[in-house]
């Protein structure tokens, strides 16, 4: 195995170049999703170098560019203040819990990948998917409306969106003109000037012209900036585990780890379509743990594939690993030589970048076709969306798959329930060869045979047992498995319960046509126990000349 994923050096010009696109659009978004989360705009731009060059280097998708996203932001917002409460006389204590969490989450991550989870979480549906973005997306929307206007954020979407006519009342002209010049160039400039956009990203653009228009045209301290941001290293963070929040501080982590990966293995696919590759999902989760967990040690928001900063990347002509540790290693230069620079940029900018990001997010694409999309997909999307903004992320995500399970089950009961066939007359089956109606119509009705087909499941095995019941009049029962390709303990015993049944009603059963892995489940649970060596039959029609000697017999 290589020890970086997909590294060569035959690209090395593209991947400069795309590393280097990628950091101009990572640096205002990094910034600005630090002050969103609370713990600073340094904290965002070490998380970006953190997980930005680590993921790069241990992870399973080439051409990707991770760093703090929305969607991990929102979550470290409500872990920063959770933990930091909690020691009101020890912020730093507080501070120092919640950079515990990250690093338990990059732990975590790593375990998924080890645990080879990575499929499993490419199995969410897209309405699950599409809620939770959406969710996220209006849940940065609301956290910034008041920055957006010159008043304090706060850390809550609903407590925000209560407070919008407290805003409304207090607007500061001066941030308010600033906020809409960056909606105006952050919206205005990709569709208008793409040119421009290529060559100087619109979040990069609409940042600098801003800070500007603040610093020459505004009074000083007339609107709230950034205020001190350390430079330097960042000091080595020793994590702290307190016994009595242990639960707290696993079920936090377990909410970054979750939404890290899937997260990340959502920009992975994107990716893939984007440069015709395929990623490495577990590997990716892997690299993206240890990112966390090192963003966490130096005290940096935690970080996941960043869909916007990936496709920069790869449209720029980042193909490999290189292109992602560049961006990474140009961003710790900006750290270590031009921290002061940043100090004077205004929160209201930001809040507009940081809208712009938050409209990005929200699934525009389903919505634009929700009143053509299934019922049902319409009722999940909604309801992980509304319990995303409402009450808890992961929380979300579990009551979608849940209901997008149930769903699912359900037409596949359906679906198995419409293959039974219980066949005594000829006329009842046109799959039957010539041969096979023939024996049929001869038997007078005397034989039956129950055929099952596709995989029998749990939510079946009721469904076969009566309708086995409502066939009558029979003296020989084919059993007919030949169509079935898997079949599970619960619809197993069903099975069992038929044959006694008929047996014990004076009639009997031949086994037709079972797979080897069929066999293999009825003989573990003892089914084909209750069949001599005459009575199991891999053809139909042998078992059916078979049934008729039988009847003949009689």
């Amino acid at each position: 195995m290589q020890v970086v994923n997909g590294l060569h050096f035959n690209n090395l010009r593209g991947d400069i170049y795309g590393g280097l696109t990628a950091a101009v659009v990572a640096l205002p978004l990094a910034m600005a999703m630090g002050v969103a989360s609370g713990v600073g705009p340094i904290a965002g731009m070490y998380g970006a170098i953190f997980v930005g060059f680590f993921a790069a280097i241990f992870g399973g998708t080439p051409a990707q560019v991770s760093g703090p996203t929305g969607p991990m932001t929102v979550v470290m917002a409500a872990i920063f203040t959770q933990y930091t409460s909690m020691f009101p006389d020890d912020p730093v204590k507080g501070a120092t819990v919640a950079f515990t969490v990250v690093v338990m989450g990059g732990a975590f991550l790593i375990v998924f990948g080890l645990l080879r989870i990575g499929k499993y979480i490419e199995l969410v549906p897209h309405t699950v998917v599409s809620g939770f973005m959406t969710g996220i997306g209006v849940i940065i929307i609301l956290l910034q409306i008041g920055p957006l206007v010159g008043e304090p954020g706060m850390s809550n979407p609903l407590a925000s969106a209560r407070n919008i006519p407290q805003y409304l009342s207090h607007v500061h002209s001066n941030a308010l003109m600033l906020s809409t010049l960056v909606l105006a160039l952050v919206y205005g400039i990709p569709r208008f000037l793409p040119g421009l956009n290529r060559l100087f990203p619109a979040p990069l653009f609409a940042l600098i012209t801003g800070t500007l228009i603040y610093q020459l045209f505004m009074p000083a301290d007339s609107i709230p900036v950034i205020g001190d941001i350390p430079t330097g290293f960042p000091d080595f963070i020793m994590p702290v585990f307190e016994p009595g929040l242990l639960l707290k501080m696993t079920a936090s982590a377990l909410t970054l780890a979750g939404l890290g990966a899937i997260d990340s293995l959502l920009t992975s696919l994107v990716a893939d379509n984007i440069t015709r590759t395929q990623h490495k999902s577990d590997r990716e989760l892997i690299g993206q743990g240890i990112g966390n967990m090192m963003a966490g040690l130096f005290g940096g928001l935690p970080g996941a594939g960043a869909t916007m900063r990936t496709v920069v990347n790869v449209n720029a002509g980042g193909r490999t690993p290189l292109s992602g540790a560049l961006h990474a290693l140009v961003l710790l230069a900006i750290v270590l030589g031009a921290g002061s620079l940043a100090e004077h940029i205004p929160k209201a900018v930001l809040a507009g970048i940081l809208i712009k990001v938050g409209t990005d997010i929200i699934d525009w694409d389903y919505l634009k076709r929700i009143r053509h999309a299934p019922r049902a997909g319409i009722i999940i999307m909604l309801t992980v969306f509304i319990v995303t903004v409402t009450i808890d992320l992961l929380l979300a995500v579990g009551i979608g798959m849940v209901m997008a399970s149930f769903l699912f089950m359900h037409r596949m009961t359906q679906m198995q329930i419409e293959s039974i066939r219980a066949i005594q007359h000829a006329e009842h089956a046109h799959h039957l060869s010539e041969e096979e109606a023939a024996i049929l119509n001869r038997s007078g009705g005397r034989i039956l045979v129950f055929q099952l087909s596709g995989p029998m499941s749990f939510s079946s095995a009721k469904a076969v047992v009566r309708r086995h019941a409502s066939a009558t009049d029979y003296d020989i029962m084919l059993l007919d498995l030949s169509e079935v390709s898997m079949i599970d303990f619960t619809s197993s015993r069903a099975l069992e319960d038929i044959i006694t049944d008929t047996v014990s009603a004076g009639r009997r059963v031949l086994l037709v046509g079972v797979a080897d892995q069929v066999n293999d489940m009825l003989d573990k649970m003892g089914v084909t126990h209750h069949f001599n060596e005459g009575g199991i039959y891999q053809n139909r029609l042998e078992a059916l000349n078979m049934a008729s000697s039988m009847l003949t017999e009689d």
